[in-house]
């Protein structure tokens, strides 16, 4: 299978949208390599990175499913690598 690495930002400004949020994340939970959580308090949001190493239709099904979410903006950075075609 051909994966690719990859950075989702995700913005979180609506709190109600969390759960879901991490239901879709624990949902693609095999190809999350780590994640980084840093709550903006003086705005009120909260900043998150998700490194991913996954196929392409993977990320973009992730990135557009949380981006849907009602106060939640997100996008995937992909890597210059070349595509690896056995991860782990």
């Amino acid at each position: 299978m051909e994966t690719r690495v990859a950075i989702i930002g995700i913005i979180v400004e609506d709190g109600d949208s969390v759960e879901k949020m991490n239901s879709i994340l624990h949902e693609y939970g095999s190809y999350i390599i780590g994640r980084m959580g840093l709550p903006y308090k003086a705005k009120s949001i909260n900043i998150i990175s998700v490194a991913v190493d996954a196929p392409n239709d993977i990320i973009s099904a992730v990135s557009g499913k949380l981006g849907k979410l009602p106060g939640v903006s997100a996008k995937a950075v992909y890597s210059k690598l070349p595509v690896n075609k056995d991860t782990e």
